[in-house]
């Protein structure tokens, strides 16, 4: 599940937090990462467990238009498709799911507020109300219109990051890689596979990127060799800050820049170029506006002097 970039960053989080917390202990900063993989898992479960509560929202809500004085002939009578769409019933008849889900603790109940006002979003768009009235119904369609859901309603939702924020540290950074293995679950129960947990590394899923190492032993190593070495790559970040006021260099810079020689000194077969270009990617999202021409700059200059120095060694 977890690929090589999501990974980088993950190791880059992790040891972060024991710089600035003063824990450079290997142990404690292994169980922060292990913790943290597994949370992006968990989210991805816990978002999948969402579509049956919002299908069950729809269905109680034409109860009610049912149940009033005097109903419209169109609420006596009322399109069913939506709350009879056949991926709220696989995912609740999955065993694996349901177990997953109660193993885990995860229930949407206390938030039928949001997912109240998810529909109520979801009914004013045009692409439920092409949905809707198209001829087709199938499971195919059915899990079409849960990814436009996920990909259009879930994405940038402020209210659903308040609520991740409250169960878990992890989760909002996670929350766009998860929607996005969610689609891609939902693409394949379309096309009639189960559901399925997936493994926590990409390298572990069947036939993928064959003689590929272990991405699992990747991000551990990354982030030993980061903390390991910690003092002598952060001295490289300010010896060759020229330009920059090294008194206020901002620590998620030099920490970033740490990982990134890390990976570059320590993975022979991760090409040079690679590693530069993941961790410039990373640093638009974190730090300062400042942050990627500081992260490019520097990285530009230290690897130089490496390789001057012949301490790159790449296969």
């Amino acid at each position: 599940m977890l690929n090589r970039s999501i990974l980088r960053i993950k190791a880059f989080e992790t040891a972060y937090s024991s710089v600035l917390s003063g824990d450079m202990s290997l142990p404690s900063a292994r169980r922060r990462l292990e913790e943290s993989c597994e949370a992006t898992r968990d989210l991805f479960v816990y978002l999948c467990g969402m579509v049956a509560p919002l299908t069950e929202v729809a269905a109680e809500r034409i109860d009610v238009l049912r149940s009033k004085f005097n109903p419209s002939e169109e609420e006596k009578n009322p399109n069913m498709k939506f709350c009879q769409n056949r991926l709220a019933a696989a995912l609740t008849e999955d065993p694996d799911l349901q177990k997953r889900l109660k193993k885990l603790s995860l229930s949407w109940d206390q938030y039928d507020i949001f997912l109240k006002k998810v529909l109520d979003s979801v009914c004013s768009k045009q692409y439920y109300k092409d949905y809707m009235s198209s001829g087709e119904d199938s499971l195919k369609e059915d899990c079409k219109l849960f990814s436009r859901i996920f990909e259009e309603e879930l994405m940038d939702s402020v209210e659903l990051e308040g609520i991740l924020e409250d169960r878990s540290l992890y989760w909002n950074d996670d929350l766009s890689y998860a929607i996005s293995w969610c689609c891609r679950t939902f693409t394949n129960m379309g096309a009639g596979r189960p559901w399925t947990l997936p493994p926590l590394y990409a390298s572990q899923l069947k036939n993928d990127r064959p003689g590929i190492d272990d991405d699992q032993v990747f991000v551990r190593r990354l982030l030993e060799s980061t903390l390991a070495n910690y003092g002598k790559y952060s001295e490289m970040v300010y010896a060759n800050a020229r330009g920059w006021d090294s008194e206020r260099l901002f620590l998620v810079d030099v920490v970033l820049v740490t990982v990134a020689i890390a990976e570059i000194l320590n993975f022979p077969s991760v090409p040079v170029n690679v590693s530069l270009n993941e961790y410039v990617e990373i640093s638009k999202y974190y730090g300062t506006p400042k942050s990627r021409s500081f992260v490019n700059g520097i990285l530009d200059r230290i690897v130089k002097q490496l390789q001057a120095d012949g301490m790159i060694i790449k296969k």
